[in-house]
């Protein structure tokens, strides 16, 4: 049922969706809606989470992907966040962000590992490639901030060339001797 949802949400968006709509777009009622998940507002902040997890299941596995640069591995995450077809599932996730952080308790369980669940594999990651804890763990900060900013950018100018573009400064500046190319340069 929830998969149903994600992809219900992911294809049409949230704006005034009715439960009773969304029950009936996906082979099942309103009530039973209600009586797995509470309410629409605790539907969404399941749609969010079980997204994020999603999200960072496939960063896992591209980290550990073998000849996969770090910077390519980041290529093919931006790649796929900021796919036209998860614009809707980005807008909620902004949106209820905003409504965790205004305090609304159907929205708080957004936030839980809204940044520590991301930290471990980046970190990993940056150890990985020589960085010491402390630094890989700022870095970590750093590139989940990036990708947020970058991903509300796209959603709120649609200059998809220039975010993109964006996304591959940070990439050079992140990664340098990487160009994408899968080779690494000296100086990298």
């Amino acid at each position: 049922m929830l998969d149903a949802a994600i992809g219900y949400v992911a294809e049409h968006g949230i704006a005034d969706l009715s439960l009773r709509r969304l029950g009936a777009a996906i082979g099942t009622s309103h009530r039973m809606l209600i009586h797995h998940f509470g309410s629409k507002e605790r539907l969404f902040a399941e749609i969010v989470r079980t997204s994020e997890i999603r999200q960072r299941d496939l960063l896992t596995g591209l980290l550990h992907e073998p000849g996969l640069s770090p910077a390519d591995a980041a290529r093919s995450l931006w790649r796929q966040l900021a796919h036209p077809r998860l614009a809707a599932q980005e807008r909620l996730f902004f949106e209820l962000c905003g409504q965790a952080l205004q305090g609304r308790p159907e929205a708080a369980p957004v936030l839980d590992g809204l940044v520590t669940h991301w930290l471990d594999p980046l970190v990993a990651a940056e150890v990985a490639g020589g960085a010491d804890p402390a630094t890989a763990r700022a870095r970590a900060r750093l590139g989940i901030a990036t990708v947020r900013g970058l991903l509300l950018d796209l959603l709120a100018t649609g200059e998809r060339a220039e975010v993109d573009a964006a996304m591959e400064e940070f990439l050079r500046l992140a990664h340098p001797g990487d160009d994408g190319t899968g080779r690494r340069h000296p100086g990298g």
